[in-house]
């Protein structure tokens, strides 16, 4: 519940909701639980372009995490078209191959000391 998420914060933890809009998700978890962020599910991004529930759903998940001053991802992010149209969205972060395709440990490590030098 909300004091275990708040000893973790206080721990320096961070706190998200991975696959929100889909599951056992629910609006209840932005009241009870003390999270930092939101990750809007893949099933959302895929279609994004061409599908206009998974725009409305993904432009309410946007505008609901800014509102509640938390971070959004949006998660499955394959290609430039759906990284920019998520950037003109306000969307902050995005995870999925057209960052990086899932790595094992020491090739992650490899690739996380890119982002180290700068």
């Amino acid at each position: 519940g909300q004091a275990n998420a708040t000893a973790l914060r206080q721990m320096g933890v961070h706190v998200a909701v991975d696959d929100f809009g889909t599951g056992y998700s629910s609006l209840t978890l932005l009241q009870d639980l003390d999270i930092d962020t939101i990750k809007i599910d893949r099933s959302f991004i895929d279609d994004i372009l061409h599908d206009t529930n998974d725009t409305a759903i993904t432009l309410a998940i946007i505008s609901l995490a800014q509102s509640l001053n938390l971070k959004v991802i949006a998660e499955g992010v394959e290609n430039q078209e759906q990284r920019l149209f998520l950037q003109q969205c306000s969307c902050e972060y995005i995870q999925g191959f057209l960052v990086s395709p899932s790595k094992p440990d020491a090739a992650f490590m490899s690739f996380l000391s890119q982002y180290n030098k700068y």
